[in-house]
Parts: structure tokens; C-alpha cells; sequence
């Protein structure tokens, strides 16, 4: 396989033409980067928080939103460069993120985590989320950290016209992201699907997540969580959603013909007792399913390549053994992730054209061995695995297990630092 200007430009045996940089991947397995759809990078200051560990959804977020009030541009900018530094040594060239938390006074933050994708080389999908309910409104969060409807909308479309490239193979793309119905007004949810169609950018909202979820759509709207996003116009390809875990079989027949995707999110799901997302029902019914790690503090552990395991494991424990297999795992993880962020046939797949996204997996060892028969079953099965060179865009990123940037270290001591400050806060 030869890179050229980023893109993948032949594939094929025999003699490879000269290049610059050649990775011998000689008795391993060569996947396309791995995709990550839904996170919240900046969860990672809070990882593992002790008071919040045995709860569920609503109390977690109550707990942790006072310390995730003091989020700045400088800790958003060393949570994002962490977060997305982990997420390569396990395979991801592409993340999305989340960022839904806009306290007064913090200052730029998509820029900051922006920036930070930038200087990491990694292939990124920001969103501007918001929240505009809070506590006093019905909603969960504190008041320090909602904004107002109209500055929400203002500050969206900037952010689009600073950020969002719509070249083929661009490095930063961004997408609009209230929340979630329990976090933002029914108007600015419809107002943002308007923009997103005016600025032809994708949505992202979480959705059906657990059983409060649907009890707190019946009890304030009167409708389940479907019927309320189809109201507020959110039921199209334009939009992907976080988790999913409880559509009837009606609605995911409805979510299907769309052909909305879906952020699958197994580890944050089984953390917060969610439940399981039918992930088998709805790839067949039409919806692109994707992975995501989501943040930290729910999830902790940002490897895609464990997700992907998680999601083949539920996969056969919800609709039996040979319907979660290693390459469906596999497909979430690439060509579901580019459905997902409307990149198909661009980011998670290896052909002549698309992205020179590439990840090489070492399969020696004692956790490999005896692996003959079906190298991706026994990437998925056996293993932890850990990317042993990870490419973006034809650059290497990750080389022989270890980043390549040499900022890590002090990374690593800055963030200790902001999150201590954060949880003492």
C-alpha cells in the first residue's frame, strides 16, 4: 500500500515503489485507523471519580458537574491532548468529541482542544454542544455552566466559520451538539437543526440512554424520545446519536429509514447500568452504527480497540453468538464511525482515494499465540491490543507502541496538575 499527499494512492503485492518512509508490517495485521464517535474529552480531569462511581446517569452528572465548572481554555487544551494522545496508541485516527460544557469566564475551548488535535496530527471531528436549562429551568445542570439560546446559535456559527474545512481529507471538521432533552429548550434543539441544514454541518445529541432518559421524555414532552427528536426535526442523515440503548423495534425501524447513526458506547453504558444498545437491529435496519469511547468519569478507558471488543461481546450476549463477530466489530469501528460523521468512502476503509489512515497491529506474543486461523477474530478475541504504528493522513503518529511527539511527559505533569485543581475545586 503506497500513501501520496495523505491518500491512500495504489494497493496491491510485488515490489512497493520507492517512498520517503516505508513500516514493515511483516506478521501483523493492517487495519484502516479506527473511528471514534462519541467522547468528552475533558471528562478525562475527573477520571475514576470516587463519589460518582456506583451511580447512575442523572446523579453522576449532578455530582460532577459543580468540579467540571471550573473547566478553562488551558485545561481543555491539555485534557483534549491527552485524551486524543490515548486514544491513537489504540488505533483511533479520527475522534470526534462532545464538548457541551461552556462555563462563564472559561474562554475559547473548542479552539483550545482544536488546537491540541492540531499539534497531535489526529483527525478530528469537534462539536459545539450546549446547554441552555438549568437547575432553576427544570434541567440538570448548574447556572454557571448553561448559556443563553441566542448566544448558543451565534457562537455555533462561528465556530463552523472558523473551523469546519469541507475538503476531501480534512484534518477539522465540526458539527452542532445541544446536549441532550433534558439539557437544552425544545426550541433551540429545532432552531439547531435549522442552522446545521443552513451551514450543511452534521448534529450530534445523546439519546434514549437509559430508562430515566424515556421516563423524563414522557413526563416533560408526552412522547417518547423518538417522537421528540422527529418534532424538533432531529430524525435524518444529518445526525448521529450517543448510545441509543432503549428504541422499541418500531423506532428503530423509523431511525433506519432515516438513516441517522448511532454512537454505540458499550463500556459507559455497563459502568452507568444503561442497559445495552440493540446494536444488531439497528445495523440491519439501515442506521450507521459507530463507537465511541465517551468521556472519562463513565467510560475511564479511551481505547477504541476495547470498545470494539465490548461491542462484540454484547452483541453476542443480546442476539446470540454468531451475531457478534470480530468483523462486525471491526466495521462498527471504521466504515459505521465514517457513516456516522457522513465520510464513507473517505475515513474507515482502505481503498485507492480514501485517507492514508492506517493502523498496524503487532499479533506476537503470548496473548496471540496459537492465532492461525483468523487473524481479526484473534486481534479482537485474544489480546489487550495496543496499536504498534498508527498513521494520519500518511503521517506516523504513533510508532513501535510509543507517541511520537515528545511533549508527552509534560503533558502528562500539566494535567496531574489541572486535575487535582479540578476535583479540590
Amino acid at each position: 500500500m503506497t500513501v501520496s499527499n495523505g491518500f491512500v494512492s495504489a494497493i496491491g503485492s510485488g515490489t512497493p515503489p520507492q517512498a520517503r518512509e516505508s513500516i514493515d508490517a511483516s506478521g501483523c495485521l493492517v487495519t484502516p485507523g479506527l473511528v471514534n464517535v462519541h467522547h468528552h474529552l475533558y471528562q478525562n480531569l475527573t477520571r475514576a471519580y470516587g463519589p460518582m462511581t456506583n451511580s447512575a446517569l442523572f446523579g453522576w452528572l449532578r455530582t460532577l458537574y459543580p468540579l467540571w465548572s471550573a473547566l478553562n481554555e488551558e485545561s481543555a487544551h491539555v485534557s483534549a491532548w491527552v485524551g486524543l494522545a490515548e486514544l491513537a496508541m489504540s488505533g483511533c485516527t479520527t475522534s470526534s468529541d462532545h464538548l457541551y460544557l461552556h462555563p462563564r469566564g472559561a474562554g475559547d475551548l473548542l479552539s483550545a482542544e482544536i488546537a491540541a488535535a492540531r499539534d497531535l496530527g489526529v483527525r478530528f471531528h469537534p462539536t459545539y454542544g450546549s446547554m441552555s436549562l438549568s437547575e432553576k429551568d427544570g434541567g440538570l445542570p448548574p447556572d454557571d455552566v448553561v448559556q443563553d439560546h441566542d448566544e448558543i446559535l451565534a457562537t455555533s456559527e462561528r465556530a463552523v466559520a472558523a473551523h469546519h474545512d469541507r475538503t476531501r481529507g480534512a484534518m477539522v471538521r465540526v458539527a452542532l451538539a445541544p446536549c441532550s432533552p433534558f439539557s437544552v429548550t425544545k426550541q433551540l434543539m429545532s432552531d439547531s437543526a435549522r442552522l446545521a441544514e443552513r451551514l450543511d454541518v452534521r448534529l450530534h445529541t445523546h439519546f434514549a440512554e437509559n430508562d430515566e432518559d424515556d421516563t423524563f421524555s414522557l413526563a416533560t414532552f408526552g412522547c417518547r424520545p423518538t417522537e421528540y427528536l422527529e418534532e424538533v426535526g432531529w430524525v435524518s442523515d444529518r445526525v448521529w446519536l450517543a448510545h441509543c440503548v432503549k428504541p422499541n423495534d418500531d423506532e428503530v425501524k423509523r431511525l433506519g429509514a432515516a438513516r441517522v447513526g448511532v454512537a454505540h458506547c458499550p463500556s459507559s453504558n455497563l459502568i452507568l447500568s444503561s442497559g445495552i444498545a440493540p446494536t444488531v437491529k439497528l445495523r440491519a435496519a439501515g442506521v450507521h452504527v459507530g463507537l465511541g469511547v465517551d468521556g472519562s468519569s463513565s467510560a475511564d478507558s479511551a481505547s477504541l480497540w476495547l470498545e470494539a471488543r465490548q461491542a462484540m461481546l454484547l452483541a453476542k450476549l443480546s442476539s446470540g453468538a454468531a451475531a457478534g463477530t470480530a468483523r462486525m466489530a471491526l466495521e462498527m469501528a471504521t466504515r459505521g464511525g465514517a457513516g456516522c460523521l457522513g465520510r464513507q468512502g473517505e475515513i474507515g476503509e482502505l481503498s485507492v482515494g480514501s485517507v492514508g489512515d492506517i493502523v498496524v497491529w503487532s499479533l506476537d506474543g503470548p496473548q496471540f499465540a496459537g492465532v492461525i486461523d483468523d487473524p481479526i477474530e484473534g486481534w479482537l478475541r485474544c489480546g489487550p491490543a495496543s496499536a504498534k504504528h498508527t498513521v494520519v493522513h500518511g503521517r506516523v503518529i504513533v510508532r513501535d507502541h510509543h507517541l511520537v511527539s515528545g511533549k508527552l511527559e509534560q503533558m502528562l505533569r500539566d494535567h496531574a496538575r489541572l486535575a487535582q485543581r479540578m476535583q479540590r475545586a
